[in-house]
């Protein structure tokens, strides 16, 4: 598993740990962090999880707008908590950061949805930020 692909699932766990414990992200990020400092061997995977929820908590209001938009009929409060947090992810990557191709982060975010999440994550997952990739593209 690459060195991204690590940060991804460790950026899953922060958003998803935040959702559930009704923390924000900073505070999330903040208690990451020291757990971080305390193992250096995964401070690869550290540095691109932290720019992915910095990312997320600067733009969370267009990135939850995006997803409304073209979740049909499903509402944020609706989805899985884990379902949440890899779209975020996955709409960051596209609308945010010019490094990952949309390709590759909805690549990322369906295998995620396929090891993390229900069976009919991973359709879901890739039909909505196709959708947004390609309105945005």
């Amino acid at each position: 598993m690459s060195a991204r692909s690590k940060a991804r699932k460790r950026a899953i766990d922060i958003l998803y740990g935040a959702d559930l414990r009704d923390l924000t992200l900073s505070d999330a990020l903040t208690v990451e962090a020291k757990r971080a400092a305390s193992e250096p061997d995964r401070e690869a995977s550290w540095l691109y999880a932290r720019d992915i929820v910095d990312g997320i908590a600067d733009n969370a209001e267009e990135i939850d707008e995006q997803i409304e938009t073209y979740a049909q009929g499903w509402s944020l409060a609706r989805m899985p908590a884990v379902d949440r947090a890899i779209l975020r992810i996955g709409v960051w990557e596209i609308l945010f950061n010019s490094e990952v191709p949309a390709a590759v982060a909805i690549d990322e975010a369906v295998e995620s949805a396929k090891t993390l999440s229900t069976d009919d994550s991973a359709g879901f997952v890739n039909g909505l930020l196709g959708k947004i990739a390609q309105a945005n593209g």
